[in-house]
């Protein structure tokens, strides 16, 4: 039997084929409509040779029609059949890719227009899926779409790199530039938001390659180098509680094989460490850093320099050879022997050289105006407030200063200043009055140096660990009274320290005591400020923060779009960091006094880490440089009116505050809807238990259960990459550049008298002082490394912008981040303003440099780049 009933005549047949084309007429016709698009991609980078195999493999893919495909998904309809996943359009064709790509520079945009096939019964379009059949890699920039059904036009912010289809186990899926809280997400996008997700997070196994984005966790345990030998072996810093620390990123490179626990390193001059091919630099930023590797590089070649310079002079004899390399005055006649154990262009990277065998680097910024100054006492006080290192100093609210160090395992460390040594340089004053008064304050190392000193020593540094009490002048400047070195104590370190005070004088030997006394203290606070105040507290504390943000939160999460542009380039520099800056012989332990103690002490450090006190405020406040008064602008009044990092900084910080108060408000206008946004819990929770997992049982850790508290955590994460790391990076060369300021290394003890070392000093008070601290091969490289540190990229992007006018399709952020973009430009005449201020006196003398590490640099007007000491980058980037 058919499908149709029997006729029995021509006629009935005809009747019944008319009744089924009647309802096969009353159907709705599917209409296919074509979305025009525009797509703007790049290919490869500028730092990529021209790859002849892959080209042509392109050409024939596009012959032969596959090539690059799209294809849109439905936000408003699903398909039952395959877990309400939105509904596909057919596929769309990127054409002419290879002719134009290959008439283009490196640098260029290509830009393709397109057309996309469409069932208008879908709806909108909310995503699409890219495949690339080609050979070789292309980084996606943006695609707009046009006309679209109920929206009109639609942004789609990709900035991401698209490796052949082969490399994925996945289809590459991205969305538009509208955010979404989880619940909030239209129903056939979920599933792809969810398996997006889950793509980022990866399964936590096997090597990553390049073309992987996956971002994990993992210890430090890629420092050192056991196989050259025991002194390049380091321990695992991370995952213990004797050595607590941030996660870094995982790359999954095998165990080192002398050492199961750690792993394996590359070669020094191979920087193809795995970061989320997304977090790599872009192609201007690796055209401005690629002298930086090579810079970086130097230390790895000490032995063989060294071999060279011990055969002339290893050591600085005057402050003028000091000033010689900013002159270029100094001349190597052994260049060319040098040549042969450094290829050719390493070494005009690293050695600048003008043709002559001459040094040449720029001027730092603290000699340039009066090259004395640096050695005055009010410069030394107000670097403490306005310098690259203004986040340690605080108020003196007990005598003497006591220590937190357990007595039962170091003795008594308390301080042996007495009242009697520091109150003849207190203007009349006593301790109690001065102490009363808000008027003394200390720049402490003790405690954080004393626990590694010992071991410090027994390497070629040779230093102590230090206090400096300082005094609040009438004019707002601090002048240093009292520093106090400590040594461990011979016979154990229960018997507590050997201390010796030491006080100002002007003139004769006294005066050359003094200076050296404040030496010790730069030594301390330059080693500090890079390990801690920079390097643990900016570059390591985010990176968990980086790979939490990726793993948990969607790119279409209104947080993530928040906090993303905070996160540019973080993870690979802090890569390259662990690669040549702080491994086993890298630039930190060669450079700066911890030497192969250097992470160790760090992580000793992080266990008091505590994330809320990286806020401004609380910072200042637990410093005692700062009370609650709610009658003041912030709601603090500062202790020391003219302190440029406090002033300057609250300023910045209420800007970043009211931008996410706003922006958060918005998508989230109740606490409810912070508690049930499956994402952000499991963001922040995944941030405290594995990110900063050392830490996760801190009671300081937000709760995350209230809009204030998303504020709060928003705001200091903020702070923390754009305006406290600009504060402590960018002024590095312009203070750290002249070593005599800020040396890295002291290699001596303070001189006795009746020893040879002390004759030196009452004769030739330069050279011994020089002698001191940091040699001149050490010197050559450490600037060959913070001039580059110190530079703003020519792409960079500063606090206030974006790298596109499309980052979000909603109207209120956007209205809220133009006024934070011109709260920002406000600010920037205010700073200027006060520096222009006399009477502000911390701001720019006795040098003459004006505070600008904390002018935003948002307006078109004020941007620069290159060296110099002004502009907040959003992100730590360098």
């Amino acid at each position: 039997m058919g499908i149709f009933p029997p006729c029995s005549s021509k006629e009935s047949l005809g009747n019944l084929l008319g009744t089924v084309c009647g309802k096969i007429r009353d159907v709705p016709k599917i209409k296919q409509i074509k979305i025009k698009g525009t797509i703007v991609l790049m290919k490869k980078n500028v730092m990529d040779v021209t790859d002849l195999g892959a080209s042509l493999l392109d050409r024939f893919h596009e012959v032969f029609g596959k090539g690059v495909s799209f294809q849109l998904i439905s936000a408003n309809h699903g398909d039952p059949e395959k877990g309400n996943r939105g509904k596909l359009g057919k596929k769309a064709y990127l054409e002419d890719w290879v002719s134009k790509l290959t008439s283009l520079s490196a640098k260029d945009d290509a830009t393709f227009s397109i057309e996309f096939p469409w069932d208008e019964s879908f709806g909108a379009p909310g995503a699409f899926i890219i495949r690339n059949q080609h050979h070789s890699q292309f980084y996606l920039k943006t695609v707009t779409l046009e006309d679209v059904p109920e929206h009109g036009q639609l942004h789609f912010v990709c900035n991401s790199w698209i490796y052949p289809q082969h490399r994925y186990k996945y289809d590459r899926v991205f969305f538009p530039n509208k955010a979404y809280l989880p619940s909030d997400t239209p129903e056939p996008l979920r599933i792809y938001r969810e398996e997006e997700l889950k793509n980022l997070r990866g399964n936590s196994s096997g090597m990553l390659k390049e073309w992987d984005r996956v971002y994990d966790y993992a210890f430090y345990n890629d420092l050192g180098s056991p196989e050259k030998g025991k002194e390049f072996a380091r321990p695992v810093i991370g995952g213990s509680k004797e050595y607590p620390y941030p996660r870094r990123g995982r790359t999954g490179r095998p165990p080192n094989k002398k050492d199961p626990d750690s792993e394996s390193r590359l070669s020094l001059l191979n920087f193809n460490i795995y970061v989320p091919r997304d977090e790599n630099f872009n192609q201007v930023k690796l055209s401005d850093l690629a002298g930086y590797a090579l810079k970086s590089a130097g230390p790895g070649m000490l032995p063989e320099l060294k071999s060279v310079f011990d055969k002339t002079i290893n050591e600085f004899d005057t402050f003028q050879d000091v000033l010689n390399l900013f002159e270029g005055a100094i001349k190597f006649p052994e260049l060319d022997k040098i040549r042969e154990y450094i290829p050719l262009e390493l070494l005009k990277e690293l050695i600048r050289s003008d043709g002559e065998q001459l040094l040449n680097f720029p001027t730092p910024d603290v000699i340039k105006e009066n090259k004395r100054a640096w050695r005055t006492d009010e410069e030394f006080g107000r670097e403490m407030l306005a310098g690259v290192n203004p986040v340690l100093v605080r108020r003196l609210q007990e005598f003497p200063p006591t220590s937190k160090l357990d007595p039962q395992v170091y003795g008594n460390q308390n301080s042996t200043i007495t009242r009697e040594r520091i109150e003849k340089y207190m203007n009349g004053l006593t301790v109690d009055e001065a102490i009363e008064k808000h008027k003394l304050f200390i720049l402490d190392h003790h405690d954080a140096l004393m626990t590694y000193l010992r071991r410090i020593n027994t390497t070629t540094t040779k230093t102590y660990a230090s206090r400096t009490i300082l005094l609040l002048q009438d004019d707002g400047t601090l002048k240093p009274i009292a520093i106090e070195l400590s040594l461990p104590h011979e016979e154990g370190d229960l018997r507590g320290p050997i201390s010796e005070v030491f006080t100002p004088s002007e003139h004769g030997t006294e005066n050359s005591i003094w200076q050296l006394a404040k030496a010790y203290v730069a030594v301390n606070d330059s080693g500090y400020h890079q390990l801690i105040c920079h390097w643990l507290n900016t570059h390591a504390v985010i990176e968990p923060f980086i790979i939490a943000t990726n793993r948990q939160l969607s790119v279409l999460h209104p947080i993530y779009k928040l906090l993303q542009p905070h996160f540019r380039d973080t993870m690979n520099i802090n890569a390259r960091a662990r690669h040549i800056l702080i491994n086993a012989g890298g630039v930190l332990e060669r450079i700066f006094f911890p030497a192969q103690y250097c992470m160790e002490m760090c992580s000793a450090i992080y266990k008091n880490w505590n994330f809320i006190e990286q806020g401004l405020p609380e910072d200042l406040i637990k410093r005692g440089m700062a009370v609650q008064d709610s009658s003041q602008p912030h709601g603090l009044k500062l202790v020391i009116e003219d302190y440029p990092y406090a002033v300057d900084g609250l300023e910045i910080w209420s800007a970043i505050e009211a931008w996410v108060e706003n922006y958060c408000r918005f998508y989230y206008p109740t606490d409810d809807k912070v508690q049930g946004d499956i994402e952000l819990q499991k963001w922040w929770t995944e941030l405290r238990e594995e990110g900063h997992g050392d830490l996760k049982d801190e009671q300081w850790w937000p709760k995350m259960q209230t809009r204030d508290e998303l504020i709060k955590a928003c705001t200091i994460i903020i702070w923390v990459a754009s305006a406290l790391h600009a504060a402590v990076n960018f002024g590095q060369y312009a203070y750290m550049g002249y070593l005599p300021n800020r040396p890295t290394v002291s290699r001596r003890l303070m001189p006795k008298p009746g020893t040879s070392e002390f004759e030196e000093l009452e004769s030739n008070p330069e050279l011994a002082f020089l002698k001191t601290i940091t040699p001149q091969l050490q010197s050559v490289v450490l600037l060959s490394l913070i001039e580059m540190l110190s530079r703003h990229s020519t792409d960079e992007i500063y606090i206030g912008q974006r790298d596109t006018p499309h980052w979000t399709a909603d109207k209120q952020p956007q209205e809220a981040f133009k006024k934070f973009s011109d709260a920002l430009v406000e600010i920037e005449t205010r700073i200027l303003e006060r520096n222009s201020d006399k009477a502000l006196r911390n701001r720019t003398v006795p040098i003459n440099v004006p505070y600008t590490l904390l002018y935003p640099n948002t307006s078109d007007s004020s941007r620069q780049s290159g060296l110099n000491v002004r502009g907040i980058p959003n992100s730590i980037s360098i």
